[in-house]
């Protein structure tokens, strides 16, 4: 014991919270900080060698591999390329899921780094870089330490481990199925039956250290949606001898507008309506036959999106007819909000605030990105948290986003992921076998 205390004084933690401390909870802290080099390690081979959705073959290869060298029971090809990984504890209890995404984005990586991303591949029909844009490496690293972690304490587990690496969180390839959705509909979450699901997200306008979370509605729902503007065409000189879709077309633009700040009672919760593309015509002087529009939805209550929908339609349809046009709207939900449970959230936040320390633990506002672990909430109590990847001493608002040639993640945040994944996982075991 005496060796345990001076080791976690040595890695900077306060006598209060050292105490504070189970044996197992001591156990879980030393594993993951002697993991760190090898977590960082993969993290960046992961980085240097992404793959897009539902074509991650080499990062399943690799995770199975360090699954089944740590005794865990390996299932591959689930929903496509997707890794799945099983740990029986040493007593009986509860089965808890812990969720990891794959998939990388086709962006040209700008940052320069010695594991910096050249892979180029096809994606719909386009030659594209291909980077982990938006942090999947480092969940992945985060989770094959975790594994390790909980693996080495197999014995003192209250329960099964029930470890999901998913493919094509970003969007399966169009034609094909894939992501949580898939997963969900192939029994991820069955045999065994998985009582609560625990999941994080890298944030690299989070400082390093800092955990984030909200309970209830945390990520939105998302539709993507496309209108065709139809009108007729004719010479560019002589519109009047036409219906001219691009100006009926901005003016459903303009029309779209007014659902969030006339619409919808944005007190209750927030919305957002995008057009992110429009396309028509090819020469100057021709008006085209027709415009097509592309946008995305963002909504966090069930009402709010069903009235939306129902607005966007309408606008559309109606200012086009005015226009001598025709409009035909097509909204696809891509995913449901993410929801944070609450009971489970307000349960399992004290873990957190032990782990990394309470003033390292704040409570946000909606978050208007979207994430397809809402599907593994619709079906069980689930609780998804942000972790700080920034570097520390950067201003929030000069680090790059997701989604972008210059993203960047400090991998010194990612024991603290390993971290907080297995606390939640020993201590929701034990407060279930409790009750």
């Amino acid at each position: 014991m005496k060796k345990r205390l001076l080791l976690l004084l040595s890695l900077g933690f306060s006598p209060v919270f050292v105490f504070a401390q189970s044996a197992v909870s001591v156990k879980i802290d030393q594993k993951a900080q002697s993991l760190e080099p090898k977590i960082v390690e993969w993290r960046r081979d992961f980085h240097q060698n992404p793959e897009l959705g539902n074509r991650e073959f080499k990062t399943a290869e690799k995770i199975a591999k360090h699954l089944k060298s740590l005794g865990i029971e390996v299932q591959t090809g689930v929903a496509k390329t997707g890794v799945v990984g099983i740990l029986k504890g040493g007593k009986p209890g509860p089965v808890v899921a812990l969720r990891a995404d794959m998939d990388g984005l086709p962006v040209t990586e700008r940052v320069e780094v010695p594991f910096k991303s050249t892979v180029t591949t096809d994606y719909n029909g386009q030659k594209v870089g291909v980077m982990h844009a938006c942090g999947h490496d480092t969940h992945i690293s985060i989770l094959m330490g975790v594994a390790e972690v909980l693996s080495s304490i197999k014995g003192d587990l209250i329960g099964t481990v029930k470890f999901i690496f998913q493919p094509a969180e970003e969007g399966a390839p169009e034609g094909e199925e894939g992501g949580a959705k898939l997963m969900v509909k192939e029994g991820v979450l069955e045999n065994p039956k998985v009582d609560a699901i625990f999941g994080l997200h890298i944030n690299s306008q989070t400082e390093v250290g800092k955990i984030s979370y909200k309970p209830g509605a945390t990520m939105a729902a998302v539709d993507f949606f496309s209108i065709d503007v139809k009108g007729k065409q004719t010479h560019g000189a002589y519109p009047w001898s036409g219906v001219d879709p691009i100006v009926t077309s901005s003016q459903i633009v303009m029309g779209l507008q007014t659902i969030v700040a006339r619409n919808l009672d944005i007190t209750k919760a927030p919305a957002v309506v995008t057009i992110g593309a429009i396309n028509g015509g090819i020469r100057q002087n021709i008006i085209p036959e027709q415009v097509k529009m592309i946008g995305t939805i963002r909504t966090f209550d069930e009402d709010m999106h069903a009235q939306v929908h129902k607005r966007v339609t309408e606008i559309a349809t109606n200012i086009a007819e005015s226009a001598g046009a025709k409009a035909d709207v097509n909204i696809n939900t891509l995913y449901p909000v993410t929801f944070n449970d609450v009971p489970l959230t307000e349960e399992m936040i004290g873990t957190l605030q032990n782990v990394a320390g309470k003033e390292n633990v704040q409570l946000i506002a909606a978050v208007t990105g979207a994430e397809d672990f809402s599907y593994y909430q619709q079906k069980v109590p689930g609780f998804f948290f942000f972790l700080g990847g920034m570097p520390k001493g950067k201003d929030p608002l000069t680090a790059s986003a997701h989604h972008t040639p210059d993203f960047f993640i400090d991998d010194s945040g990612m024991v603290l992921g390993v971290r907080s994944l297995s606390r939640l996982t020993v201590d929701y075991m034990e407060k279930k076998t409790k009750k």
